[in-house]
C-alpha cells in the first residue's frame, strides 16, 4: 500500500531540504527522500554540501588558517609560540563533528514541521491514472510513495578526468580530499575553480608542496579580472605554484604516487609527480538511478533535468531545482530555487533573480561578487563607473593584521545603477551580502556612499568603494 503524499521530494541536499520545508509550512503533506549515509549507515541529509562539499570544506579551511595563523602572525600580536605542530585525526575529527550537528539539525527541522523522511535512494515507478507519480524507495526498508507534486533535487557529482577514475586514495574528488589522514608532502590540483583553490589552500597550509595545473589560459575566469589577477599574485606569494594553459595528457596512479604527464602553454611535455592528486574539473549532474525513462522526463545532453525558468519539467506536477537543472551550481541558489518551487505549487509567484546570486571562494584572502564583471560591461558596451578601495587603508583591517585586498564597485554611468561589486580581502564572504541586497533593490552607488556604516569595521571599505565611483573616497 503506497503512501500518499501532496509533495514529494527526492534529495535532502540544500535545494531538497529546504524544499521539504516551506511546501510543509505552506499545509502540505510532504516526504523527503535522502540516501546519503553517515559513517555508521544512518541518515545524513544534508548533500554533497553538508557532507563532502561546503560544511566540512569550511571546517577545515578554518582549523588550517588558525594553523597558519598560529605560525607565522601571532608573535605580531605578542604571542609567543613553540614546537606548535598539527594533529590531523583531531582536525578531521572536528570536522566530522560539524558535519554531524548540521546532519542532526536537518533531521530536527523535518521532525519540527512535520517532514516525513524516509532514508534510502527515491526513483520513479510510474505515473498513476490519476495524475499522481508512484516513487520508490529504495532503502533499509522498501516503500512506495504516491505524490502528486514531486520535486527532483538529486544534487551532482564530481567529474572525473578521462582515463583518471577516483579512487579516493591516490586521485581523489573533493570527497577524498576532505579524508586525507596525513598531510601530502606534494600535492597536485587540476583546475583551478572554488574546490581547487580551497582544497590546496588547506593542505599547503599544512605544509603540502602544492601545484595547480589549469587548462584555461586565465586565472579564475568568472571573476573580475583585476580581483583574479591580485588573487594570482596573492595566491602565488602564498606558496600555490599555478600553471595555466595546461593540457593534461596522461595521470598514472601507482604505489609511489601518481604522475600527471601534460604539456604547459608553450607546449613543451612536463611531467607531474605527486603524492595526491586531487582533481577538481566541475561536476555532473546527478540523475542515473531516477528511472527518468519510466515516466518519460525530459534530460539535457548533459543529463541535467530540463527545466524552464520556473523548474518546471517536462511532466505536469514534476519540478527541479539545485545542481541537477540549469544555472551555477551553488548551495544557496539551489535553496532559493526550492523555497520558489513550493510557493509556485501552493499559487503563489516564487522568484529567484539569477542576476543577484552571490558567489565566495572561501580562500585567504575570501574572494566573493555578486553581478556583472568589468570585462563582461565591455563586452556588452554598457557605459559604466568603477571605484575600488583598498583594505590597506581601512582601520579596522590594519587592526585584524589582515590588509590584502579590495573592494569594487561597478555602476551604471548614466544612472549610477550597481551593476557589481567585486572584493577580495578578508571577510568577503560576509561583506557581499550588503551588495546582494542594493542590487535587489536597484541602489545606486550614491545609496551606499551616503548610507553610515560603523566605524571601525570592514564595512567600511564598502561605503568607501562606493564613494570611490565618483572620485570622493575620504580615507585614501
Amino acid at each position: 500500500m503506497s503512501k500518499q503524499f501532496d509533495v514529494v521530494v527526492i534529495g535532502g541536499g540544500p535545494g531538497g531540504y529546504i524544499a521539504a520545508i516551506r511546501a510543509a509550512q505552506l499545509g502540505f503533506n510532504t516526504a523527503c527522500i535522502d540516501e546519503w549515509k553517515n559513517g555508521q549507515g544512518g541518515p545524513a541529509p544534508g548533500g554533497t554540501c553538508t557532507n563532502v562539499g561546503c560544511i566540512p570544506s569550511k571546517a577545515l579551511l578554518q582549523s588550517s588558517e588558525h594553523f597558519e595563523h598560529a605560525g607565522h602572525s601571532f608573535a605580531d600580536h605578542g604571542i609567543a609560540l613553540s614546537n606548535l605542530s598539527m594533529d590531523i585525526g583531531k582536525m578531521l575529527g572536528r570536522k566530522n563533528t560539524v558535519v554531524k550537528q548540521n546532519n542532526d539539525g536537518i533531521l530536527y527541522l523535518f521532525k519540527k514541521n512535520k517532514v516525513a523522511f524516509f532514508h534510502g535512494r527515491g526513483s520513479f515507478v510510474k505515473a498513476t491514472e490519476g495524475g499522481d507519480y508512484e516513487i520508490a524507495v529504495a532503502g533499509t526498508a522498501a516503500e512506495t510513495l504516491q505524490a502528486r507534486h514531486v520535486i527532483l533535487a538529486t544534487g551532482s557529482n564530481a567529474r572525473a578526468l578521462p582515463g583518471a577514475a577516483f579512487d579516493e586514495e591516490r586521485i581523489l574528488s573533493n570527497d577524498g580530499a576532505l579524508r586525507l589522514g596525513s598531510v601530502p608532502k606534494t600535492l597536485g590540483v587540476i583546475g583551478s575553480g572554488v574546490i581547487g583553490l580551497e582544497m590546496g589552500s588547506v593542505w599547503r597550509r599544512l605544509g603540502a608542496q602544492v601545484t595547480v595545473l589549469e587548462a584555461l589560459p586565465t586565472f579564475l575566469g568568472a571573476v573580475d579580472e583585476q580581483i583574479a589577477k591580485e588573487a594570482h599574485k596573492i595566491f602565488s606569494k602564498q606558496g600555490l605554484k599555478i600553471e595555466l594553459g595546461v593540457k593534461i595528457d596522461k595521470v598514472e596512479a601507482g604505489s609511489a604516487g601518481v604522475s600527471v604527464a601534460y604539456q604547459n602553454a608553450k607546449g613543451e611535455a612536463q611531467t607531474l609527480a605527486v603524492d595526491k592528486l586531487i582533481v577538481s574539473i566541475g561536476r555532473v549532474p546527478n540523475t542515473i538511478g531516477l528511472n527518468a525513462e519510466a515516466v518519460g522526463l525530459q534530460l539535457d545532453e548533459r543529463g541535467a533535468i530540463a527545466v524552464d525558468g520556473d523548474c518546471k519539467t517536462n511532466l505536469p506536477n514534476v519540478w527541479a531545482v539545485g545542481d541537477a537543472v540549469r544555472g551555477p551550481m551553488l548551495a544557496h541558489k539551489a535553496e532559493e530555487e526550492g523555497v520558489a518551487v513550493a510557493e509556485r505549487i501552493a499559487g503563489q509567484h516564487g522568484h529567484v533573480d539569477f542576476n543577484t546570486i552571490p558567489w565566495v571562494i572561501y580562500t585567504s584572502p575570501e574572494i566573493a561578487w555578486v553581478g556583472q564583471t568589468e570585462q563582461q560591461l565591455k563586452t556588452s558596451g554598457r557605459a559604466y563607473k568603477a571605484g575600488t578601495f583598498p583594505f590597506l587603508a581601512n582601520g579596522r583591517a590594519r587592526a585584524l593584521g589582515d590588509t590584502t585586498g579590495m573592494v569594487k564597485f561597478l555602476a551604471d554611468a548614466a544612472t549610477d545603477e550597481i551593476l557589481g561589486v567585486h572584493i577580495i580581502g578578508p571577510m568577503a564572504s560576509e561583506l557581499i551580502s550588503e551588495a546582494v541586497v542594493a542590487m535587489s533593490f536597484k541602489a545606486s552607488a550614491e545609496d551606499i556612499a551616503r548610507i553610515c556604516h560603523a566605524h571601525p569595521s570592514l564595512s567600511e571599505a564598502t561605503k568607501e568603494a562606493a564613494l570611490a565611483v565618483d572620485k570622493r573616497t575620504l580615507n585614501f
